[in-house]
């Protein structure tokens, strides 16, 4: 029999997707699935949000990845505690086999979304075998690898694509074998979004996948700073041991693309005749006609043509395109490739947020949300600005990301996310 030792393993350049044993609620302890999920930690912006989930079930996940205390050790030490309370008490259960978990996503306006669930191996990262396109901000990894280290868990899967030949064949013809069977769960969340999960555990389809992906490259879609936290949480522990994988949902984007949107930037402290004032005669500025969505048409229009943005907040929509090409020349760096010199995300920061408006990107004044109506409701209501995006195509995102260039932070919003609260990774005994 062979004996083979990891010395014998040759090097993978590829994703190694690992089967785990789930961590899943106990449909018979909770109210329900759906009313125990969440959106990923960050999605959950507004106070009332978290009061609604928290209000749901008392269950809910949100009470574990938003953990609310006075300070941030007591909230770690709340999450802890809480898991390990729904563990004694059989809320949450470990699956009895190891496995992947495919994972489906679908909407009543035909968006069809499956991928996969796994542990990934985290040691090819530094080689290019996953790709960020977004920068990420260390209070940010800090607080998330604080968290890990108290629940010694994978709470939320980060989103990944990777692009395959399209057909079924490989990691899809397993996942759309899976699909066609009963499902270990099905729930339907307030969005309208339907969710299902199986468990795939045949030693030969998992042989399968780990044969399709050893020689694919994955984008990161959405969870920048949880990948960043699972590298500095794999640094800080000697190999081999948990803390060497992460939790991730594969995503083939040539079969399941994903919905790009963007994602919108809310001042906090400006005015919107501060923001227009301040723009003089360095940007055109026209007054668009409402209602949102129709305005949200007239920003696509102009977006064609070159960088612009709807500035909002004060009851009317502001058409905010054509900068100075001399002005863009003096704030925008030149050692970078022209197609992320040119991104909308770069120009607002280094151009608008820098220079002209000359704001921190700081929690205290810019919030970055993904919902168009909610930022412009907030801005309107707090008396600040809200800068509507056009969402970047994938394929820009791709090519940046290949050349190892990243875009301003929160610069797009993959979707749709995958809700957490239906699959954990525990990384202790």
């Amino acid at each position: 029999m062979n004996t083979a030792g990891p010395a014998d393993v040759p090097a993978r350049m590829g994703l190694d997707l690992t089967p785990f044993r789930g961590l899943r609620y106990d449909p018979d302890r909770v109210g329900s699935l759906s009313a125990v999920t969440s959106p990923p930690y960050d999605v959950v912006v507004r106070p009332d949000g978290l009061h609604h989930l928290e209000s749901a079930d008392p269950h809910n996940i949100v009470r574990l990845i938003l953990p609310q205390a006075t300070t941030p050790s007591v909230r770690n030490e709340q999450a802890a505690d809480t898991l390990h309370r729904w563990l004694s008490e059989g809320v949450l259960i470990t699956d009895s086999v190891p496995g992947l978990y495919v994972y489906e996503q679908r909407d009543g306006d035909g968006m069809l979304q499956r991928g996969i669930i796994g542990a990934l191996r985290l040691s090819e990262a530094s080689d290019g075998v996953v790709l960020p396109h977004e920068d990420v901000m260390p209070h940010v990894v800090a607080d998330r690898a604080a968290l890990m280290r108290a629940t010694s868990a994978n709470l939320e899967p980060l989103l990944l694509t990777y692009r395959g030949n399209g057909s079924a064949s490989g990691t899809t013809a397993v996942v759309e074998r899976a699909a066609v069977r009963p499902p270990l769960l099905s729930t339907t969340t307030e969005d309208g979004f339907s969710h299902r999960l199986w468990a795939v555990t045949d030693p030969a389809h998992l042989a399968e996948i780990r044969t399709d992906l050893a020689n694919r490259q994955a984008l990161i879609a959405d969870g920048h700073h949880r990948w960043a936290t699972y590298l500095r949480l794999r640094a800080e522990h000697p190999s081999p041991s948990p803390w060497d994988f992460g939790l991730v949902l594969l995503v083939d984007t040539a079969r399941y693309p994903l919905r790009v949107r963007a994602i919108h930037r809310l001042l906090h402290r400006l005015p919107v005749a501060d923001a227009l004032a301040a723009l003089g005669d360095d940007f055109r500025v026209r007054q668009v006609d409402g209602p949102l969505s129709r305005a949200l048409e007239s920003l696509s229009v102009a977006a064609t043509e070159g960088n612009a943005y709807l500035l909002t907040g004060d009851g009317t929509f502001h058409l905010v395109d054509r900068p100075s090409p001399d002005l863009l020349a003096r704030t925008i760096p030149a050692d970078r490739p022209e197609t992320w010199r040119t991104l909308d995300a770069t120009v607002l920061h280094a151009t608008l947020l820098d220079h002209v408006w000359q704001i921190p990107d700081v929690p205290e004044h810019i919030a970055y949300i993904h919902d168009t109506a909610a930022t412009v409701a907030k801005a309107e209501r707090d008396g600040g600005t809200a800068v509507l995006m056009h969402p970047v195509h994938e394929e820009v995102v791709r090519d940046l990301a290949s050349q190892g260039v990243t875009m301003p932070r929160k610069s797009t919003s993959f979707g749709p996310k995958p809700a957490s609260g239906l699959v954990l990774r525990t990384l202790g005994p």
